[in-house]
């Protein structure tokens, strides 16, 4: 069975008209980009720079996208892999991916003041940990080695903490009380993957207990269920994204498990032309972290190759709001909300 609260029903696509009468045509996917959680680290960053003035440190990237670390980069924002590089006292924003225990201590120490940019729904994977820990259970948490959420996630309870990242991993698993196991997952994975990996624990550990709603973001869900939609419908996607990006990535796989060839660009300038070989509708995307500008000038790169035709085929729409970081919010008392 498929984790809890994730449904596999795809809507039918709904297509605006087309903007020209071309045979070359885009199937541009909705929803595709910022998600809540992202939209929310890139305010944290700028509303910081505008408060306190440059420089501000941010541990690791606040998001994964190339393009949106070099712009606040540009903007005063030093990025740093480690506490280390930071100054002490100096202020650092923790990234959207969240941090282990252990890191939150080192800030501390070095009397660093910090902002807490952490996505809501990997703060809330966080505290499932911790209350699964004190609770006795072996967590077995499904993700991606050496990912910044996961690793902050196993920072939660080391000790009781297992990560496995196919079902092969599930097979090796010799767990010494089967009867208090559970399950959590990265926020970025694919469902399909995410329903194996469960399906296999549940046959091995018939008492697991997973989280009472899923831990995958619904953004992640969203654009992963409208990468299965439309991918009868094409002969090839392109997916904005960054290489480090998980839920990019997850996007492009899934569409390739649909049997449709699917590419992963950080801007239009890495479109080859083999890519469009022999296409006649190509599908555009966004992972959740790739800003909207870059998909512009990705129909725009492709209008100019002939494709003309331009339609949005949305599968659902998207309106969740966050709230800022309470260092923050007292300055800026707003929700920020993402709709696509």
């Amino acid at each position: 069975m498929p984790p809890a609260g994730v449904e596999y029903d795809i809507a039918t696509p709904s297509f605006s008209a087309p903007v020209s009468g071309s045979e070359k045509k885009i199937i541009l996917l909705k929803p595709r980009g910022f998600c809540a959680g992202v939209v929310r680290a890139i305010d944290v960053v700028k509303i910081a720079l505008d408060l306190y003035g440059a420089p501000i440190y941010v541990r690791k990237e606040i998001v994964h996208n190339k393009h949106v670390v070099d712009e606040l980069r540009n903007a005063g924002a030093i990025f740093v892999e480690e506490l280390a590089e930071v100054p002490e006292g100096a202020r650092v924003i923790f990234s959207a991916h969240g941090v282990a225990p252990s890191v939150r201590e080192e800030a501390k120490d070095r009397k660093l003041q910090v902002i807490d940019a952490t996505c809501p729904l990997v703060t809330k994977v966080h505290l499932e940990a911790k209350k699964l820990a004190r609770d006795s259970h072996t967590i077995i948490l499904i993700g991606h080695r050496d990912h910044d959420e996961v690793i902050g996630t196993l920072g939660e309870a080391p000790q009781n903490t297992i990560l496995v990242s196919d079902v092969a991993d599930v097979d090796a698993l010799n767990i010494a009380n089967p009867d208090r196991v559970a399950y959590l997952t990265q926020t970025t994975l694919s469902l399909d993957e995410t329903q194996d990996i469960v399906r296999r624990l549940m046959e091995r550990f018939p008492k697991i207990t997973g989280p009472k709603t899923q831990d995958i973001c619904y953004a992640t869900e969203n654009r992963q269920l409208a990468v299965k939609a439309v991918a009868p419908l094409c002969q090839a996607l392109l997916v904005v994204g960054s290489q480090n990006s998980s839920n990019s990535r997850r996007l492009v796989e899934v569409c390739a498990k649909a049997g449709v060839p699917a590419y992963l660009l950080d801007d239009c300038s890495e479109v080859q032309p083999e890519m469009l070989a022999g296409v006649d509708t190509v599908a555009v995307t966004a992972g959740a972290s790739a800003p909207e500008h870059l998909v512009q000038e990705l129909i725009a790169h492709l209008q100019s190759k002939g494709y003309l035709d331009v339609e949005e085929a949305e599968i659902k729409e998207e309106d969740v709001r966050f709230t800022l970081p309470s260092d923050l919010e007292s300055f800026t008392p707003r929700l920020y909300t993402v709709r696509a």
